[in-house]
């Protein structure tokens, strides 16, 4: 059975951190590309940061230079270090998974939740207050 089960996220202030984490079971992690989105106003997901399995990673404009992801491929998990977070970045975030057949960026950079990649997770809610 394929799992992703996301943990870490919670209630912190402008301007203050969060680490999320994602443990993958029940596939090949290391032939796909992780990745977290976050869910918007009508069940759209905006890719915020994937990893590629050979390392490479991505990041949204809106994140670039304040998240940092990250893999821990002895546990089947990436992790998501989230700095100087904004009252707007308060979501519903999801692990996703795509399994990728040949090298290369697959992930999209928005999709209805739950479509658009292989696996998602069920999500953890980060709440960013002033």
């Amino acid at each position: 059975e394929v799992q992703l089960v996301e943990s870490g996220g919670g209630s912190v202030q402008a301007g203050g951190s969060l680490r999320l984490s994602c443990t993958a079971s029940g596939f090949d992690f290391g032939d796909s590309e992780m990745g977290w989105f976050r869910q918007g106003p009508g069940n759209e997901c905006e890719l915020v940061a994937s990893i590629e399995s050979v390392g490479r990673t991505y990041y949204s404009d809106s994140v670039k230079g304040r998240f940092i992801i990250s893999p821990d491929n002895t546990k089947n998990s990436i992790y998501l270090q989230m700095s100087s977070l904004k009252e707007e970045e308060t979501a519903k975030y999801i692990c996703a998974a795509e399994l990728v057949v040949s090298e290369g960026h697959a992930l999209p950079s928005k999709t209805p939740c739950y479509h658009g990649a292989d696996y998602w997770g069920k999500g953890t809610l980060v709440t960013v207050s002033s």
